[in-house]
């Protein structure tokens, strides 16, 4: 095998623009703006709430944000800070809303505070296992949880069916409740499984 030519390995070198312990970038600008723009949806839903026009465009946005940062991240240098930033914006994003749309009486409480606990739990798990130094993947299921999780938020803002069809939204939160549930006890598996292994070896 022949070995990669010099201006191979230098595109290689300038495509990744920062390093792992870079924080000022890019990407990190994109996260921190969903994170910042997340109590001011949380108002606009109390204040012009359940549904309307404005509030779905700004969820788009900001729930779209979170696939733009990932991009920029890929072609520019994945880092610790966006590691830990960017999942923490998406929970900041959808708990606000979530617990928004449950204070107006769009949707019940409890399945908003299970959702919550499940992410809550995850977080304090994920950084234990950090501090052993195991990073647990996350599985396609997880990917389906946050895609039903940000679907039940889009349709109780979306105004055909969030003022007129309130049972599926709470229907649908319901599943993606059972599918956060699922996940959380997947991750927690998968995460003592390495944690063991990380031990023995």
């Amino acid at each position: 095998m022949s070995a990669p030519s010099p201006s191979s390995a230098a595109d290689s070198v300038s495509a990744r623009t920062f390093g792992p312990s870079a924080l000022a970038t890019p990407a990190n600008a994109v996260t921190m703006a969903r994170l910042l723009a997340s109590p001011v949806l949380v108002f606009l839903v109390v204040a012009t709430g359940p549904s309307t026009w404005l509030l779905t465009w700004l969820w788009f946005i900001c729930a779209g944000s979170d696939g733009v940062d990932g991009w920029i991240a890929r072609k520019m240098g994945t880092t610790r800070s966006g590691a830990f930033l960017d999942p923490l914006a998406d929970k900041f994003l959808v708990l606000g809303v979530l617990a928004a749309l449950a204070g107006i009486g769009e949707v019940a409480w409890l399945p908003v505070g299970l959702i919550a606990v499940r992410e809550l739990g995850m977080s304090v798990f994920r950084a234990f296992a950090g501090r052993r130094g195991v990073s647990i993947p996350a599985r396609q299921a997880a990917k389906l949880k946050t895609l039903l999780q940000d679907a039940a938020v889009a349709f109780a803002l979306l105004p055909p069916v969030g003022l007129h069809h309130v049972g599926f939204v709470r229907d649908l939160l319901w599943v993606a409740v059972v599918l956060t549930i699922y996940t959380g006890l997947e991750y927690a598996r998968d995460g003592r499984r390495m944690m063991a292994r990380a031990g023995a070896s």
